[in-house]
């Protein structure tokens, strides 16, 4: 005979622990894919809006442009708990209380979020190294901050820990 309390403890643990890495690379990578059309259009926006004419004038204006557009974006999204890969592959972003995020608490997260790429590419910025080698030691970095999550209590990712977010499994939405 299963009563309410056997019951709570299971469903509790579900959003406590992090969706499977997996799951989580999954999405993460389902969200770059869908990122190629916000930059298309914002890098589209900000050409017309600069009068831009070649691809790298005013490359670091475009890269500023790009980071504060990718901020609106994440802030927004995390702050209704979802974005478009996360509602795909059933993942939400809760504070560390389980509620959702304010619109100051999902920039924290989207700052520190950063920490995915951004180590490998002042390392190797002083070196001047080849494209293909600054690549691969990013996705090297990349899979190491990845795999860090298993040694996170909850299995969460590092720089939700910083950021006081989680991520849990979030079951589809009933149409």
């Amino acid at each position: 005979m299963h009563t309410k309390a056997a019951v709570e403890p299971a469903s509790t643990a579900s959003q406590v622990f992090a969706p499977a890495l997996a799951r989580r690379m999954a999405c993460w990578i389902y969200e770059g894919m869908l990122l190629f059309g916000v930059v298309f259009i914002s890098a589209y926006l900000f050409g017309a809006l600069s009068q831009t004419r070649h691809a790298l004038d005013n490359r670091h204006g475009l890269q500023g442009f790009l980071f504060v557009i990718f901020g609106i974006y994440f802030t927004w999204f995390w702050a209704k708990g979802q974005t478009l890969a996360m509602k795909t592959w059933n993942i939400r972003v809760v504070d560390a209380h389980g509620k959702a995020l304010t619109q100051t608490r999902a920039l924290a997260r989207y700052l520190v979020s950063w920490l995915w790429v951004l180590p490998p590419l002042a390392a190797v910025a002083p070196f001047k190294l080849s494209g293909a080698e600054t690549l691969l030691i990013t996705a090297g970095w990349i899979v190491v901050w990845a795999v860090l999550s298993r040694f996170h209590p909850l299995g969460q990712f590092w720089h939700d820990a910083l950021a006081g977010t989680r991520l849990v499994t979030s079951a589809p939405l009933s149409r």
